[in-house]
């Protein structure tokens, strides 16, 4: 939800007029799906990041409206936590030197931004989880101020009408309670934006829950969290709770969560807009001026404002997006399954991998999605996002094998072949699926390198745990400088 909002008290006239305003917008794009000219002649791609601000001690610094002044760049917004930055990237091909033009600009981006941070004695650190964050931090207080984080914040706790629970189990235990979704700013991920054409949208879509599991496990960056070591990816659990507007008898009678893998491959992309319709309640009932019908009677290009601040609000791991650039709609799918971090180059590699595997799995003969079941691609993200690349996950043909495995023996090919299809120079596809590799033959990502730290912090330098997570993130951040893939870091 990235607009503006300013309204806080919402009537039940509003949200009468915003459900049938969303109906009729529903319409309208279901008839410019069917002859419409949206832009797909050459596909763009776009990174969002997430990013960390902390002060001299690797403790959270609130910061962020007096750096994002200093910065200064509209690339850059903020975010949900007052220690939290985002990073747009310019959106492009990835034909060519694509991922070499993103990883330029993105390390000046950032090094530009972290000169900026350290006027207000901070640095800017890629994580999934910042580690030093206490509940203390996460409070209402320490929202972002921008208005709309806090009308968020109260139709959610609204709807639910009770305390948020947290409870994660993984290699240790937590258990807590909220009174604000301020947990949710400790979720800081890394967002890839894949432009396709309306018929190709379901395959694509259909690929990315498919391997939606396989990134996570490759990726995950995020094993603690308020002192406690989860989840590889703890990051999928905290987002999920955080935000769930249902109290344990909704839960109970199977109402969808707003932080939601989904149910069912898709035939179109219409499938997803309209569950959001059909399934979940307005959070943000706030209407434009605009008729859809006659935007699009007219021969214009209808903005859709309602349902696509309605799709904003409901939290699909991989989120269909109908967007206007330079006055022709697109659509895009948003594949939100990863953390930050840890360097540049390491988000690069999981990019590639991803574009890679999506349009090589959506373009092949016989589509994943026709030999595993979608139960099963659920309970693999949920595997991978616990166990990383310990996971093992069920795959077509080959039944339960661990994930390393079936991404150095099947899945990097398939990626490579995708690249290929995007015109990716050689060199570059071979340096990042590289860095995925690495990845699996020494089983190394972000959250085992966090972990492995920690223990020799603790066994090693005789700290307690608060101390090593301290001592871990000043590592990071230091190593986070050098551009070197997390497998090849050393563990102090």
């Amino acid at each position: 939800m990235g607009r503006d909002v300013s309204q806080g008290a919402f009537t039940r006239e509003d949200r009468v007029r915003y459900r049938q305003k969303v109906r009729r917008c529903l319409d309208v794009f279901a008839l410019m799906l069917d002859d419409f000219g949206f832009d797909a002649d050459r596909p763009m791609t776009g990174l969002e990041i997430e990013l960390n601000l902390v002060d001299s001690a690797a403790e959270p610094a609130m910061r962020n409206e007096e750096i994002l002044a200093d910065i200064a760049d509209p690339l850059f917004q903020t975010e949900l936590g007052q220690f939290n930055l985002e990073l747009n990237a310019e959106p492009r091909l990835i034909e060519g030197t694509g991922f070499a033009d993103y990883e330029h600009d993105l390390r000046s981006s950032l090094s530009r931004a972290d000169e900026r941070a350290a006027k207000s004695d901070a640095k800017i650190v890629l994580v999934g989880i910042l580690p030093t964050l206490t509940e203390g931090h996460l409070v209402e207080d320490n929202l972002s101020t921008n208005e709309r984080y806090r009308v968020l914040n109260d139709q959610i706790v609204g709807a639910r009408g009770e305390a948020i629970e947290l409870d994660i189990r993984g290699v240790e235990q937590l258990q807590t309670h909220t009174d604000s979704i301020a947990p949710e700013a400790a979720c800081t991920s890394l967002q890839f934006h894949l432009q396709v054409a309306p018929d190709s949208f379901a395959d694509y879509w259909n690929a990315s829950q498919a391997i939606a599991g396989v990134q996570v496990a490759v990726g995950a960056n995020s094993p603690f969290l308020y002192g406690r070591q989860l989840w590889a990816e703890t990051r999928i659990a905290l987002f999920k709770q955080a935000t769930d507007t249902r109290p344990d008898e909704l839960k109970a009678q199977g109402v969808r969560p707003r932080v939601w893998f989904g149910e069912r491959w898709i035939t179109s992309i219409f499938d997803l807009f309209e569950e959001n319709v059909r399934y979940f309640p307005p959070l943000l009932p706030i209407c434009e001026d605009e008729d859809p019908v006659e935007v699009l009677h007219a021969g214009g290009v209808p903005e859709l404002g309602e349902l696509r601040l309605h799709n904003g609000t409901v939290y699909r791991w991989n989120r269909p997006i109908y967007d206007i650039m330079n006055g022709r709609p697109h659509l895009r799918v948003e594949n939100r399954v990863l953390p930050a971090g840890p360097t540049v180059v390491d988000m690069l590699a999981n990019a590639a991998f991803y574009f890679g595997l999506a349009r090589g799995l959506a373009e092949s003969d016989r589509p994943i999605w026709s030999q595993l079941t979608f139960s099963s691609a659920e309970e693999n993200f949920h595997a991978a996002a616990r166990r990383g690349l310990d996971a093992v996950l069920h795959w077509p043909r080959l039944g339960d094998v661990p994930v390393t495995k079936l991404v150095l023996d099947q899945l990097l090919p398939t990626a490579a072949t995708g690249l290929d299809g995007f015109g990716v120079d050689p060199a570059q596809r071979d340096r990042l699926l590289g860095i995925i590799e690495q990845r699996c033959r020494t089983g190394r990502n972000g959250a085992v390198w966090q972990t492995e730290a920690v223990w020799a912090a603790e066994r090693r330098r005789g700290m307690d745990r608060t101390a090593a997570l301290h001592h871990m993130v000043q590592r990071y951040a230091e190593l986070q400088h050098s551009n070197e893939p997390v497998h090849t870091w050393p563990v102090d």
